[in-house]
């Protein structure tokens, strides 16, 4: 007689325990919340260096003491705008703001004109030594002021252009044309040439190719151009010192040395005015900020 077989359930496994979740995944480009702190601190501390001297200049030019500079906290009981009424009022400072206009904004035409057609030249046209003729105008401006203003004075004497605006513009175009035009032509590199031969069968003349096409596509690179030229000519001293001998003439950057004289030195007076000197370079930048920019990083691309 046979033994039965007894088989015996094998024991049930354990339930499987639920998977892990994943990991979130960071974004590319995405930094983690220490790199944030990190950059949002750095960025704090370097726009409060930035931004600390023109306070400390607004908060002088409220003082209304020529030695206001040397005790500081004492501004802070006495604060008063006399120092701008007397700027506005009793010094030519309308005048200087009128020259100092004229100059820059005639320097700022002349300039991107020039640099522009010049930088349009040299990306679009292989004439036998263009690439002489760039160099030539970097060179240029490896001469210090103090070489170019003796030449520079007895040209201009000679064309009666002393104590003249368009002496000064022409100046200072001498000064802001060589590098404009290297940004152009950078600038103009990265236009398609393909644009020059859509206008060309259109039947557009080079000239017209030139403003009814690649123009309004560079308005970034024109904007750098207006704006270094803008502030080359409206912050220059030793020229316009030179150059421009009647005192309505003179420009906001060399009416500011009239504050100091040999043995005195009204520095209540420079920081108001030289807050006024501000506010024309502040409305300027406002009016160019969009294209400086996209001007400044695609005019480096190519050359």
């Amino acid at each position: 007689m046979s033994t039965p077989t007894v088989t015996t359930a094998a024991p049930a496994p354990p339930p499987a325990s639920p998977p892990a979740p994943p990991r979130p995944v960071r974004p590319r480009g995405e930094r983690g919340p220490l790199a944030r702190l990190a950059s949002h601190t750095v960025l704090g501390v370097a726009s409060a260096v930035a931004f600390f001297p023109v306070a400390w200049l607004v908060f002088l030019s409220l003082g209304p003491d020529k030695d206001d500079y040397l005790h500081p906290g004492g501004i802070w009981r006495k604060m008063t705008l006399d120092n701008y009424a007397f700027v506005l009022q009793h010094t030519a400072f309308s005048d200087w703001l009128k020259s100092s206009l004229i100059v820059s904004l005639g320097t700022t035409l002349i300039g991107v004109l020039v640099s522009a057609s010049t930088g349009y030249a040299v990306s679009r046209m292989r004439f036998p030594g263009y690439r002489r003729f760039m160099w030539v105008l970097l060179v240029t401006q490896m001469f210090p002021v103090a070489v170019l203003m003796v030449p520079m004075y007895q040209i201009l004497s000679r064309l009666g252009l002393i104590d003249n605006y368009l002496g000064l513009i022409l100046v200072y175009c001498s000064t802001a044309v060589p590098y404009c035009a290297w940004l152009m032509k950078g600038y103009f590199d990265t236009i398609p040439f393909e644009i020059d031969e859509a206008g060309r069968v259109d039947g557009l003349s080079p000239i017209g190719t030139f403003v009814r096409l690649i123009l309004p596509l560079a308005k970034p690179g024109l904007a750098v151009a207006a704006f270094y030229s803008f502030i080359t000519a409206f912050g220059e001293v030793a020229f316009a010192t030179t150059f421009l001998l009647d005192d309505r003439k003179y420009t906001l950057a060399v009416g500011l040395q009239s504050f100091v004289s040999e043995h005195d030195a009204q520095r209540h007076l420079m920081a108001a005015t030289a807050v006024l000197i501000a506010i024309p370079v502040s409305a300027f930048f406002y009016l160019v900020q969009k294209n400086l920019v996209t001007g400044l990083t695609a005019g480096g691309t190519k050359g």
